[in-house]
Order: structure tokens, then sequence, then C-alpha cells
């Protein structure tokens, strides 16, 4: 129902209250969340203003942000992706807590990655719920860090794959783009970036020096930090050195299989912000499937684990809900980790209105359980079916 509150110009509004109030930053008790159509009205004290929904304990938090999303319902972005395929994936990740998202093509051919971006671009224009735009991870990679990645398909990148990307950039809210500092130019990722691409270093064995170039350049970010880049060495920080020692912003896949709790430890221990959770999420989120296919080749799902039929880690089974429960268990602050799945996303896609609960802020709020688990999700202040996550 909605009702007028008690205070503040007597508009109507829809308060929340009855968990603990993360606002991006802090977990405070005692507060009232009041929502004013698909906006945050304010955030009061509980009592100050009649609850027209009162929650049972637990964790009130602006939805969450995946800046790395495969797939999920039985399928991949791919070939067969169109708008509806988008609307579908984001809201299934929006049940799982995912207020917005960022679909992700992994290396394909030109042919595909073009009908994606079509798809991009007809998806924000229908104002599809939770789409943030895309992350295409590839095809501009070093195939010696290649991962899952296709061989076949990598390739280094043309000025004509640089000028259509760049126009890409203009049809959908934002692109990010994974790329290895070898297969591109400096100039490449400046041209990137001058058109609003967010440029991210991920699958690549560069040296330092060449990080600070592509960065200098304009790369604003690494994907999956420890995977599929070169390692810290005594000698040589390689990117993973680059990332901990300076502030470029980096993703996390918390499962604790792609990177172990320790480290984990001593990666936020050395970067006071600007590390991000990211699902990495595969088609099997959100189903019961135990196989599913990457450019013609099976993906195993084997005890929270996928992989290809020799071993290579393809993807995550993972949600960003259970991403928190994996830190939390590694002993990783409340706050911090709750940050690392809103606040610190936010910023690296420059959202400035997602990530946190406060006054203009999109009203896409996740209520999570004592145990972390997904329990009720809005989105622009509308409540949408949650799936525990």
């Amino acid at each position: 129902s909605r009702r007028r509150a008690a205070a503040g110009g007597g508009r109507a509004v829809t308060v929340i209250a009855g968990a603990r109030v993360f606002d991006g930053r802090r977990l405070r008790g005692g507060l009232a969340v009041a929502l004013d159509g698909g906006r945050i009205d304010r955030i009061a004290p509980a009592g100050s203003l009649p609850a027209d929904v009162a929650l049972a304990g637990g964790i009130l938090a602006p939805a969450f942000l995946d800046l790395q999303v495969n797939g999920g319902g039985g399928a991949m972005v791919g070939a067969g992706t169109d708008a509806g395929a988008l609307d579908r994936l984001c809201a299934l990740h929006l049940a799982l807590g995912s207020g917005g998202i960022l679909p992700t093509l992994i290396t394909d051919t030109p042919d595909t990655t073009a009908r994606v971006l079509a798809a991009g671009a007809e998806a924000a224009r229908r104002g599809t719920a939770g789409f943030l735009g895309l992350h295409l991870e590839g095809p501009h990679l070093d195939p010696r860090r290649r991962g899952a990645h296709d061989p076949a398909l990598i390739r280094p990148m043309t000025d004509d794959d640089a000028a259509r990307l760049a126009a890409a950039a203009g049809r959908l809210p934002r692109l990010m783009v994974t790329l290895a500092p070898e297969a591109v130019t400096p100039a490449q990722i400046a041209r990137l970036s001058a058109a609003g691409v967010i440029v991210s270093l991920g699958h690549t064995d560069c040296t330092a020096p060449a990080a600070r170039r592509a960065i200098e350049a304009g790369a604003r970010c690494a994907t999956h930090l420890f995977n599929a880049m070169s390692a810290m060495g005594s000698r040589e920080p390689g990117l993973v050195g680059t990332v901990l020692a300076g502030d470029l912003p980096a993703g996390l896949i918390a499962d604790g299989i792609h990177v172990a709790p320790e480290v984990m430890r001593v990666a936020l221990a050395a970067r006071r912000d600007g590390i991000f959770l990211v699902s990495d999420a595969m088609a099997f989120a959100g189903s019961e499937a135990t196989e599913a296919r990457l450019n013609g080749r099976r993906v195993l799902r084997r005890e929270g684990r996928l992989t290809l039929e020799d071993g290579t880690l393809a993807g995550a089974d993972l949600t960003l809900p259970g991403a928190l429960r994996v830190l939390r268990d590694a002993g990783v602050p409340l706050e911090r980790a709750l940050a690392m799945a809103t606040r610190v996303p936010a910023a690296v896609i420059g959202a400035a209105d997602r990530g946190r609960i406060g006054p203009g802020a999109r009203a896409d709020l996740v209520h999570l359980d004592d145990g972390l688990r997904v329990r009720r999700v809005w989105s622009a202040g509308a409540e949408v079916a949650a799936r525990t996550a």
C-alpha cells in the first residue's frame, strides 16, 4: 500500500522498515527507508514514519551490480542472443538480487559480436529493467592466458575493430571491453576510452610497465583479479602487482575456487577500496543443468565448479549473494563485502544513482536474511518475485 508520510511535504511514499540498512558504506539499525516512486526519498529513524513493508530482521541493501554475467537460466550470451534474451537474462539476475548487470559475451566471431551489440542497443532502446550495458570479454586477448576462451577466435585488434567498438559505445548505456595490452596499441585504447568504452585489462601476460602504459592510455579496470593474468613476482609485478600496488579497480570472483580465501584476504588488505565482486555466471545460474556449451565445447558442472572437459575453469557457479557468503566465511567485514557488490561497481561504471541507499538514488533494493540469502527484491520501487540465492 501507499500512504502519506508523516513529514516531508506530504508526498505519497512507501516506507520499508524492520531490517538493518546498508547505505553503501555503513550498516545501521533503527532506520526506515522511504521510497517515492522509483527513487529513494529519504532514510529516517524507524518509527518516525508508518511502515508499509515490515521486514523481520536481516539487511536491506542496494540491489547488487554485476559487471560480468555470461549467462543464466540455461542460456549463454552468444549467437542466439537477441533483445528478448537480454530481457530474460536481466529478469533472472534481478530475481537473484542483482538490480543491474552487464551481460557478457565471451570471445566469439565478428558476426556474433555484431549481433549481440545490436541486441544490446535494442534492449537499451526499450528500457530493459536491469540492463546496464554490455561487456565484451575478448576476442582481443593473449592466447597464452586464454583460460576457457577459444584460441581459434582470439586475435589482435584492428583499427576497424576499434572503430566499430567506439561506434557501439554510443548506442549503449555502457560498454566494457576486456582486452590484453599485447593485442592492442595504446592509441587504440585511447580511442576506445575517448568514445566512452570502459577498457578493462585481462587475459594477459603483460609486464607491469606494459600494464601501466595501458592505464596511461585510458584503461580503467582489470578483469577477474588473479585469474588469467600475469602474476606478481619479486622482480616483475605483473598485472596482479600493478593492481594491488595502485588504484586500478578490479573484479574478483569470490567463489573460493578461482581465488583462495587467503589470497582474497591479502588482496583486500593491500587495497582499501576498488575491488568489486563479479559472478562470472554462466548458463547454469538459476538452473539445475549439469552441462552447457561454450563455443561448441562442453562445460561441466560438478560440486560448485565449472570446467571444460580438460579441467580448465570455465566461468563460475556463483551468484553475488553466494560470493558475499564466501567473503563472510573468509573473515571479510560485512560492510566491506556489501560495498564490493554495490557501491564499488557503481563507481566503476559511473552510476551515481545506484549502489547506495540515499535521497535520489534508484529504489533498487534487496532484502537479505541473516544468512545473506535473498528474500525480497525491488526494482525502481516495485517489488519483483525473488529467488533464494
